[in-house]
Protein backbone atom coordinates (compact mmCIF):
# COMPACT_ATOMS: atom_id res chain seq x y z
CA UNK A 1 0.00 0.00 0.00
CA UNK A 2 1.21 3.52 -0.86
CA UNK A 3 1.58 5.89 2.03
CA UNK A 4 1.42 9.48 1.39
CA UNK A 5 4.14 11.48 3.48
CA UNK A 6 4.75 14.93 4.69
CA UNK A 7 7.95 16.50 4.68
CA UNK A 8 9.41 17.91 7.92
CA UNK A 9 12.42 20.71 6.62
CA UNK A 10 14.75 22.30 9.10
CA UNK A 11 17.23 24.90 7.92
CA UNK A 12 20.90 25.41 9.09
CA UNK A 13 22.16 28.73 7.56
CA UNK A 14 25.88 29.52 8.06
CA UNK A 15 26.36 33.29 7.11
CA UNK A 16 29.90 34.63 7.03
CA UNK A 17 29.52 38.44 8.98
CA UNK A 18 31.36 41.25 6.87
CA UNK A 19 34.61 41.85 9.75
CA UNK A 20 37.47 43.62 8.61
CA UNK A 21 39.44 40.81 10.51
CA UNK A 22 38.92 37.17 11.50
CA UNK A 23 36.56 36.10 15.00
CA UNK A 24 39.72 35.51 17.16
CA UNK A 25 42.55 37.39 16.01
CA UNK A 26 43.44 40.34 13.58
CA UNK A 27 44.28 38.41 10.02
CA UNK A 28 42.55 39.47 7.24
CA UNK A 29 39.03 38.04 5.94
CA UNK A 30 39.16 39.15 2.15
CA UNK A 31 38.26 36.82 -0.63
CA UNK A 32 40.17 35.39 -3.25
CA UNK A 33 43.58 36.46 -2.06
CA UNK A 34 46.71 33.34 -2.74
CA UNK A 35 46.17 30.85 -0.22
CA UNK A 36 47.27 30.99 3.14
CA UNK A 37 48.27 34.58 3.28
CA UNK A 38 45.65 35.58 5.45
CA UNK A 39 46.70 33.68 8.55
CA UNK A 40 48.11 34.04 11.87
CA UNK A 41 49.46 31.76 14.87
CA UNK A 42 46.35 31.82 16.26
CA UNK A 43 44.10 31.08 13.58
CA UNK A 44 46.44 28.60 12.73
CA UNK A 45 46.15 26.74 16.33
CA UNK A 46 49.98 27.30 17.10
CA UNK A 47 50.46 26.15 21.22
CA UNK A 48 50.51 29.17 23.34
CA UNK A 49 48.49 31.46 21.55
CA UNK A 50 45.04 33.16 22.94
CA UNK A 51 42.04 33.72 20.83
CA UNK A 52 40.47 37.08 21.54
CA UNK A 53 36.72 37.81 20.51
CA UNK A 54 36.15 40.47 17.83
CA UNK A 55 33.67 42.96 19.16
CA UNK A 56 32.39 43.85 16.08
CA UNK A 57 31.27 40.10 15.12
CA UNK A 58 29.40 40.31 18.33
CA UNK A 59 27.29 43.22 17.23
CA UNK A 60 26.45 41.99 14.68
CA UNK A 61 25.46 39.21 15.78
CA UNK A 62 23.19 40.97 18.05
CA UNK A 63 21.58 43.09 15.53
CA UNK A 64 20.69 40.34 13.07
CA UNK A 65 19.10 38.45 16.37
CA UNK A 66 17.01 41.56 17.25
CA UNK A 67 15.76 41.70 13.81
CA UNK A 68 15.30 37.71 13.35
CA UNK A 69 13.22 39.17 16.44
CA UNK A 70 15.69 36.74 18.56
CA UNK A 71 15.60 37.15 22.83
CA UNK A 72 19.36 38.16 23.13
CA UNK A 73 21.18 35.98 26.55
CA UNK A 74 22.77 38.55 28.80
CA UNK A 75 25.22 36.19 28.98
CA UNK A 76 26.64 33.26 26.83
CA UNK A 77 29.94 32.19 26.16
CA UNK A 78 31.85 29.88 23.55
CA UNK A 79 32.85 26.10 23.28
CA UNK A 80 35.34 23.91 21.87
CA UNK A 81 33.40 21.51 19.22
CA UNK A 82 35.84 18.56 18.34
CA UNK A 83 36.48 16.90 15.00
CA UNK A 84 39.24 15.89 12.92
CA UNK A 85 39.02 17.05 9.38
CA UNK A 86 42.67 18.66 7.41
CA UNK A 87 40.84 22.41 7.26
CA UNK A 88 40.76 22.46 11.22
CA UNK A 89 44.27 23.12 12.42
CA UNK A 90 43.47 23.35 15.94
CA UNK A 91 41.54 19.76 15.82
CA UNK A 92 38.65 21.92 17.27
CA UNK A 93 36.30 24.67 16.06
CA UNK A 94 35.14 27.74 18.34
CA UNK A 95 31.64 27.86 18.83
CA UNK A 96 29.28 28.16 21.02
CA UNK A 97 26.65 25.29 22.35
CA UNK A 98 24.48 25.48 25.62
CA UNK A 99 24.64 29.49 26.06
CA UNK A 100 24.04 30.37 22.26
CA UNK A 101 24.33 34.78 21.80
CA UNK A 102 20.30 34.82 20.51
CA UNK A 103 18.06 32.26 20.98
CA UNK A 104 13.97 31.70 20.50
CA UNK A 105 13.30 34.20 17.15
CA UNK A 106 11.01 33.97 14.08
CA UNK A 107 10.41 35.45 10.54
CA UNK A 108 7.38 35.54 8.86
CA UNK A 109 7.58 33.85 5.53
CA UNK A 110 5.41 34.51 2.61
CA UNK A 111 4.78 31.57 0.11
CA UNK A 112 2.49 31.81 -2.34
CA UNK A 113 -0.56 33.62 -1.52
CA UNK A 114 -0.16 32.88 2.41
CA UNK A 115 2.19 33.22 4.69
CA UNK A 116 3.83 31.14 7.99
CA UNK A 117 5.61 31.73 10.77
CA UNK A 118 9.03 30.21 11.29
CA UNK A 119 10.64 29.58 14.33
CA UNK A 120 13.89 29.99 14.66
CA UNK A 121 15.70 27.83 17.43
CA UNK A 122 19.01 29.81 18.17
CA UNK A 123 21.85 31.78 16.09
CA UNK A 124 25.44 31.44 17.85
CA UNK A 125 28.64 32.77 16.68
CA UNK A 126 31.43 30.79 16.00
CA UNK A 127 34.55 30.78 13.34
CA UNK A 128 34.92 28.63 10.38
CA UNK A 129 37.18 26.28 8.91
CA UNK A 130 39.40 26.19 6.00
CA UNK A 131 39.30 24.85 2.41
CA UNK A 132 40.35 21.14 0.82
CA UNK A 133 41.35 21.87 -2.54
CA UNK A 134 41.08 18.61 -4.56
CA UNK A 135 42.54 19.01 -8.06
CA UNK A 136 41.62 16.44 -10.72
CA UNK A 137 44.69 14.20 -12.11
CA UNK A 138 46.65 15.00 -8.79
CA UNK A 139 47.41 12.23 -5.99
CA UNK A 140 46.51 14.40 -3.01
CA UNK A 141 45.04 17.51 -1.75
CA UNK A 142 45.84 21.08 -0.65
CA UNK A 143 44.67 23.17 2.31
CA UNK A 144 44.08 26.51 1.87
CA UNK A 145 43.73 28.00 5.37
CA UNK A 146 42.70 31.59 4.67
CA UNK A 147 38.92 30.69 5.48
CA UNK A 148 39.90 29.57 8.82
CA UNK A 149 38.64 31.75 11.55
CA UNK A 150 36.43 33.77 9.88
CA UNK A 151 33.50 34.94 11.73
CA UNK A 152 30.21 32.61 10.94
CA UNK A 153 26.62 33.72 12.44
CA UNK A 154 24.83 29.90 12.46
CA UNK A 155 21.45 30.45 12.24
CA UNK A 156 19.38 27.34 13.35
CA UNK A 157 15.63 27.04 12.52
CA UNK A 158 12.87 24.91 14.37
CA UNK A 159 11.44 22.03 12.02
CA UNK A 160 8.61 24.20 10.53
CA UNK A 161 8.69 23.80 7.30
CA UNK A 162 7.07 21.56 5.11
CA UNK A 163 8.16 22.41 1.28
CA UNK A 164 10.92 23.30 -1.32
CA UNK A 165 9.22 26.34 -1.88
CA UNK A 166 9.01 27.18 1.80
CA UNK A 167 12.49 26.84 2.40
CA UNK A 168 13.42 28.79 -0.33
CA UNK A 169 11.06 31.52 0.69
CA UNK A 170 12.56 31.56 3.90
CA UNK A 171 16.25 31.50 2.97
CA UNK A 172 15.42 34.50 0.53
CA UNK A 173 14.02 36.67 3.31
CA UNK A 174 16.75 35.74 5.41
CA UNK A 175 19.78 36.56 2.80
CA UNK A 176 17.67 39.52 2.39
CA UNK A 177 17.43 40.57 6.37
CA UNK A 178 21.40 39.92 6.35
CA UNK A 179 21.94 42.26 3.11
CA UNK A 180 20.08 44.99 4.83
CA UNK A 181 21.72 44.73 8.22
CA UNK A 182 24.77 44.67 6.00
CA UNK A 183 26.22 42.28 8.36
CA UNK A 184 26.70 39.49 5.34
CA UNK A 185 26.64 40.12 1.64
CA UNK A 186 24.70 37.03 0.77
CA UNK A 187 27.08 35.46 -2.03
CA UNK A 188 26.24 31.89 -1.77
CA UNK A 189 28.74 31.27 -4.42
CA UNK A 190 31.65 32.49 -2.94
CA UNK A 191 30.31 30.45 0.25
CA UNK A 192 29.77 33.37 2.70
CA UNK A 193 26.17 32.23 2.84
CA UNK A 194 25.73 28.52 3.11
CA UNK A 195 22.63 26.61 3.91
CA UNK A 196 22.68 22.94 4.74
CA UNK A 197 18.46 21.75 5.05
CA UNK A 198 17.88 18.85 7.61
CA UNK A 199 15.05 16.60 6.03
CA UNK A 200 12.66 13.85 7.77
CA UNK A 201 9.52 12.76 5.81
CA UNK A 202 6.62 10.64 8.09
CA UNK A 203 2.85 9.69 7.52
CA UNK A 204 0.47 12.15 6.93
CA UNK A 205 -1.17 12.97 10.11
CA UNK A 206 1.56 11.20 12.48
CA UNK A 207 2.98 13.68 15.01
CA UNK A 208 6.36 12.34 15.33
CA UNK A 209 9.12 12.37 13.44
CA UNK A 210 10.85 10.34 10.96
CA UNK A 211 14.53 10.35 10.57
CA UNK A 212 16.59 13.01 9.84
CA UNK A 213 18.70 13.29 6.85
CA UNK A 214 21.13 16.51 5.95
CA UNK A 215 22.14 17.78 2.55
CA UNK A 216 25.50 19.79 2.35
CA UNK A 217 27.36 21.67 -0.89
CA UNK A 218 23.95 23.44 -1.81
CA UNK A 219 25.03 26.79 -2.97
CA UNK A 220 22.12 28.52 -4.67
CA UNK A 221 18.58 28.64 -4.29
CA UNK A 222 17.99 26.79 -7.41
CA UNK A 223 19.98 23.84 -5.67
CA UNK A 224 18.07 23.78 -2.83
CA UNK A 225 14.73 23.40 -4.12
CA UNK A 226 16.24 20.59 -6.55
CA UNK A 227 17.86 18.79 -3.75
CA UNK A 228 14.95 19.14 -1.66
CA UNK A 229 12.77 18.07 -3.74
CA UNK A 230 15.03 15.12 -4.92
CA UNK A 231 15.41 13.75 -1.43
CA UNK A 232 11.63 13.88 -0.99
CA UNK A 233 11.44 11.79 -3.68
CA UNK A 234 14.03 9.22 -3.09
CA UNK A 235 12.80 9.09 0.55
CA UNK A 236 9.34 8.26 -0.51
CA UNK A 237 10.45 5.56 -2.48
CA UNK A 238 12.49 3.85 -0.43
CA UNK A 239 10.05 3.89 2.52
CA UNK A 240 7.31 3.01 0.06
CA UNK A 241 9.66 -0.33 -0.83
CA UNK A 242 9.70 -1.14 2.88
CA UNK A 243 13.15 0.30 3.55
CA UNK A 244 14.84 2.30 6.18
CA UNK A 245 16.01 5.68 6.28
CA UNK A 246 19.95 5.65 7.49
CA UNK A 247 20.39 9.54 9.46
CA UNK A 248 23.46 10.74 7.24
CA UNK A 249 24.58 13.79 5.71
CA UNK A 250 24.36 13.58 1.84
CA UNK A 251 25.97 16.09 -0.57
CA UNK A 252 24.44 16.89 -3.53
CA UNK A 253 25.54 16.52 -7.31
CA UNK A 254 25.35 19.33 -9.05
CA UNK A 255 26.35 17.47 -12.48
CA UNK A 256 24.34 14.04 -11.57
CA UNK A 257 21.24 15.86 -9.86
CA UNK A 258 20.94 13.33 -6.83
CA UNK A 259 22.09 13.25 -3.46
CA UNK A 260 24.81 10.66 -2.43
CA UNK A 261 25.98 9.18 0.74
CA UNK A 262 28.76 11.63 2.84
CA UNK A 263 28.96 10.36 5.84
CA UNK A 264 26.36 9.46 8.94
CA UNK A 265 25.24 12.13 11.13
CA UNK A 266 26.63 12.48 14.16
CA UNK A 267 25.12 13.82 17.04
CA UNK A 268 25.88 16.36 19.39
CA UNK A 269 27.68 14.31 21.68
CA UNK A 270 29.97 12.88 19.13
CA UNK A 271 31.79 16.30 18.80
CA UNK A 272 32.70 16.54 22.85
CA UNK A 273 31.61 19.63 23.65
CA UNK A 274 32.72 21.77 26.43
CA UNK A 275 33.33 25.68 27.69
CA UNK A 276 36.27 26.59 26.21
CA UNK A 277 38.77 27.84 28.51
CA UNK A 278 40.98 30.34 27.16
CA UNK A 279 37.53 32.66 26.66
CA UNK A 280 35.32 34.25 29.70
CA UNK A 281 31.98 34.27 29.03
CA UNK A 282 30.80 37.09 27.43
CA UNK A 283 28.05 39.64 29.22
CA UNK A 284 26.01 41.41 27.23
CA UNK A 285 24.06 44.54 28.65
CA UNK A 286 20.65 46.10 28.01
CA UNK A 287 22.13 49.10 27.23
CA UNK A 288 24.66 47.87 24.40
CA UNK A 289 21.42 46.15 23.15
CA UNK A 290 19.42 48.95 23.01
CA UNK A 291 21.95 50.58 21.57
CA UNK A 292 22.54 48.16 18.78
CA UNK A 293 18.82 48.22 18.36
CA UNK A 294 18.07 51.61 17.36
CA UNK A 295 21.06 50.78 14.43
CA UNK A 296 18.46 48.19 12.62
CA UNK A 297 17.10 49.42 9.64
CA UNK A 298 13.28 49.07 8.41
CA UNK A 299 13.84 45.20 7.28
CA UNK A 300 12.16 44.33 3.85
CA UNK A 301 8.91 43.33 5.11
CA UNK A 302 7.93 46.44 6.55
CA UNK A 303 9.83 48.05 3.57
CA UNK A 304 8.01 46.50 0.93
CA UNK A 305 4.35 47.15 3.22
CA UNK A 306 5.14 50.97 3.72
CA UNK A 307 5.73 51.07 0.09
CA UNK A 308 2.19 49.60 -0.72
CA UNK A 309 0.68 52.21 1.40
CA UNK A 310 2.76 55.59 1.26
CA UNK A 311 3.65 55.34 -2.59
CA UNK A 312 0.51 53.51 -3.84
CA UNK A 313 2.45 50.90 -5.85
CA UNK A 314 1.47 47.68 -6.63
CA UNK A 315 2.88 44.73 -4.36
CA UNK A 316 4.94 43.28 -6.94
CA UNK A 317 6.73 46.10 -7.67
CA UNK A 318 7.22 47.07 -3.96
CA UNK A 319 8.52 43.32 -3.05
CA UNK A 320 11.20 43.96 -6.28
CA UNK A 321 12.14 47.36 -4.85
CA UNK A 322 12.62 46.48 -0.99
CA UNK A 323 14.31 43.32 -1.58
CA UNK A 324 17.95 45.11 -1.98
CA UNK A 325 18.47 47.93 0.64
CA UNK A 326 20.32 49.74 -2.31
CA UNK A 327 17.68 49.83 -4.25
CA UNK A 328 14.84 50.74 -1.99
CA UNK A 329 17.37 53.38 -0.57
CA UNK A 330 17.78 54.63 -4.88
CA UNK A 331 13.82 54.30 -5.30
CA UNK A 332 13.11 56.65 -2.39
CA UNK A 333 15.91 59.30 -3.79
CA UNK A 334 14.57 59.25 -6.90
CA UNK A 335 10.77 59.54 -5.57
CA UNK A 336 12.56 63.13 -3.09
CA UNK A 337 13.08 64.78 -6.06
CA UNK A 338 10.13 63.99 -8.21
CA UNK A 339 7.17 62.59 -6.38
CA UNK A 340 5.52 60.53 -9.23
CA UNK A 341 6.53 57.02 -7.62
CA UNK A 342 4.57 54.89 -10.22
CA UNK A 343 6.64 56.73 -12.95
CA UNK A 344 10.10 55.84 -10.70
CA UNK A 345 9.07 52.71 -9.99
CA UNK A 346 8.47 51.87 -13.76
CA UNK A 347 12.00 53.46 -14.75
CA UNK A 348 13.95 51.75 -11.98
CA UNK A 349 12.53 48.41 -12.22
CA UNK A 350 12.93 48.70 -16.13
CA UNK A 351 15.57 50.11 -17.89
CA UNK A 352 17.90 51.03 -14.46
CA UNK A 353 17.53 47.14 -13.82
CA UNK A 354 17.95 46.42 -17.33
CA UNK A 355 21.35 47.85 -17.90
CA UNK A 356 22.73 47.29 -14.17
CA UNK A 357 21.87 43.16 -14.71
CA UNK A 358 23.32 43.33 -18.42
CA UNK A 359 26.76 45.75 -17.15
CA UNK A 360 27.03 43.51 -13.54
CA UNK A 361 26.47 46.79 -11.75
CA UNK A 362 25.15 46.91 -8.57
CA UNK A 363 22.66 49.79 -7.51
CA UNK A 364 25.12 51.28 -5.14
CA UNK A 365 27.81 51.43 -7.70
CA UNK A 366 25.03 52.97 -10.60
CA UNK A 367 26.69 55.29 -13.06
CA UNK A 368 22.79 56.56 -13.14
CA UNK A 369 22.46 58.35 -10.21
CA UNK A 370 18.88 59.82 -8.59
CA UNK A 371 19.24 63.07 -9.81
CA UNK A 372 20.39 62.01 -13.35
CA UNK A 373 17.68 60.36 -13.60
CA UNK A 374 15.28 62.25 -12.26
CA UNK A 375 15.98 65.10 -14.96
CA UNK A 376 15.11 63.05 -17.57
CA UNK A 377 11.97 61.90 -15.71
CA UNK A 378 11.45 65.65 -15.68
CA UNK A 379 12.24 66.17 -19.25
CA UNK A 380 9.32 64.06 -20.69
CA UNK A 381 6.97 65.27 -17.97
CA UNK A 382 7.71 68.91 -18.92
CA UNK A 383 6.87 67.46 -22.83
CA UNK A 384 10.60 68.45 -23.73
CA UNK A 385 10.93 64.77 -24.86
CA UNK A 386 8.81 62.05 -25.40
CA UNK A 387 8.38 58.94 -23.55
CA UNK A 388 9.87 57.13 -26.63
CA UNK A 389 12.68 59.34 -26.79
CA UNK A 390 13.48 58.81 -23.48
CA UNK A 391 13.44 55.21 -23.43
CA UNK A 392 15.85 55.73 -26.60
CA UNK A 393 18.75 57.89 -25.32
CA UNK A 394 19.00 55.64 -21.42
CA UNK A 395 21.66 53.61 -22.96
CA UNK A 396 23.58 56.72 -23.88
CA UNK A 397 22.94 58.15 -20.32
CA UNK A 398 23.93 54.80 -18.68
CA UNK A 399 27.26 54.36 -20.75
CA UNK A 400 28.37 58.26 -20.64
CA UNK A 401 28.35 60.98 -18.03
CA UNK A 402 26.76 63.06 -19.97
CA UNK A 403 23.21 65.23 -18.48
CA UNK A 404 20.04 64.40 -20.12
CA UNK A 405 19.95 67.94 -21.31
CA UNK A 406 22.76 67.54 -23.37
CA UNK A 407 22.21 64.37 -25.06
CA UNK A 408 19.11 65.73 -26.65
CA UNK A 409 20.65 68.43 -27.68
CA UNK A 410 23.27 67.15 -29.47
CA UNK A 411 20.75 64.65 -31.04
CA UNK A 412 18.80 67.27 -31.82
CA UNK A 413 15.75 65.33 -30.05
CA UNK A 414 13.63 68.21 -28.44
CA UNK A 415 9.84 67.50 -28.49
CA UNK A 416 8.02 70.14 -30.66
CA UNK A 417 4.77 71.45 -29.16
CA UNK A 418 4.39 74.87 -30.47
CA UNK A 419 0.84 74.87 -31.75
CA UNK A 420 1.86 76.84 -34.92
CA UNK A 421 4.64 74.49 -36.04
CA UNK A 422 2.21 70.95 -35.29
CA UNK A 423 -0.58 72.92 -37.63
CA UNK A 424 1.46 73.50 -40.10
CA UNK A 425 2.58 69.38 -40.05
CA UNK A 426 -0.69 68.28 -39.51
CA UNK A 427 -2.28 70.73 -42.53
CA UNK A 428 0.21 68.87 -44.82
CA UNK A 429 -0.43 65.41 -43.93
CA UNK A 430 -4.39 66.03 -43.77
CA UNK A 431 -4.15 67.85 -47.53
CA UNK A 432 -2.17 64.61 -48.72
CA UNK A 433 -5.00 61.75 -47.81
CA UNK A 434 -8.46 63.48 -48.34
CA UNK A 435 -9.36 59.82 -48.97
CA UNK A 436 -8.91 58.77 -45.22
CA UNK A 437 -10.27 61.64 -44.23
CA UNK A 438 -13.24 61.12 -45.42
CA UNK A 439 -13.19 57.67 -44.21
CA UNK A 440 -12.40 58.94 -40.02
CA UNK A 441 -15.64 61.51 -41.18
CA UNK A 442 -17.71 58.83 -42.16
CA UNK A 443 -17.33 56.83 -38.99
CA UNK A 444 -14.33 54.88 -39.25
CA UNK A 445 -12.10 55.75 -36.16
CA UNK A 446 -9.51 53.51 -36.32
CA UNK A 447 -8.15 56.23 -39.16
CA UNK A 448 -7.04 58.76 -36.17
CA UNK A 449 -4.29 56.42 -35.67
CA UNK A 450 -3.15 56.63 -39.10
CA UNK A 451 -2.89 60.25 -38.71
CA UNK A 452 -1.09 60.40 -35.57
CA UNK A 453 1.34 58.05 -37.27
CA UNK A 454 1.58 60.40 -40.21
CA UNK A 455 2.39 63.12 -38.23
CA UNK A 456 4.88 61.83 -35.90
CA UNK A 457 6.85 60.64 -38.84
CA UNK A 458 6.25 63.89 -40.54
CA UNK A 459 8.44 65.61 -37.60
CA UNK A 460 11.02 62.37 -37.18
CA UNK A 461 9.30 61.73 -34.00
CA UNK A 462 10.09 65.16 -32.36
CA UNK A 463 6.11 65.95 -32.13
CA UNK A 464 4.46 66.10 -29.00
CA UNK A 465 1.95 63.27 -29.17
CA UNK A 466 -0.23 64.83 -26.44
CA UNK A 467 -0.78 68.12 -28.74
CA UNK A 468 -0.70 65.99 -31.96
CA UNK A 469 -3.78 64.16 -30.78
CA UNK A 470 -5.64 67.06 -29.63
CA UNK A 471 -5.22 69.50 -32.93
CA UNK A 472 -6.05 66.15 -34.78
CA UNK A 473 -9.24 66.16 -33.19
CA UNK A 474 -9.93 69.77 -33.50
CA UNK A 475 -8.59 69.65 -37.42
CA UNK A 476 -10.99 66.75 -38.23
CA UNK A 477 -13.86 67.74 -36.30
CA UNK A 478 -13.80 64.66 -33.83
Amino acid sequence: MTISYEAVIGLEVHAQLLTQSKMFCASGTTFGLPANTQTCPICLGMPGTLPVVNRRAVEMAIRTGLALNCTIRSTNRFARKHYFYPDLPKGYQISQYEAPICEQGWMEVSVGSSSKRVRIRRAHLEEDAGKNIHETGTSGSRVDLNRAGTPLLEIVTEPDMRSADEVVSYLKLLRDVLMYLEVCDGNMEEGSLRCEPNLSLRPVGQQTFGTKVELKNINSFKFVKDALEYEIKRQTKVLNEGGKINQETRLWDVEKSVTATMRSKEEAHDYRYFPDPDLVPLSISEDWIEELRRTVPELPAVRQTRFVSEYGLPNYDAGVLTASRSLADYFEACVKLFHQPKTVSHWVMGELLHELNNSGTAVSESPVSPERLVSLLKLVDDGTVSLKVAREIFPELYASKKSPEQIVQEKGLTQVSDEGALEKIIDEVIAKNPTQVAQYRSGKEQVFGFFVGQVMKASGGKANPGKVNELLKRKLGG
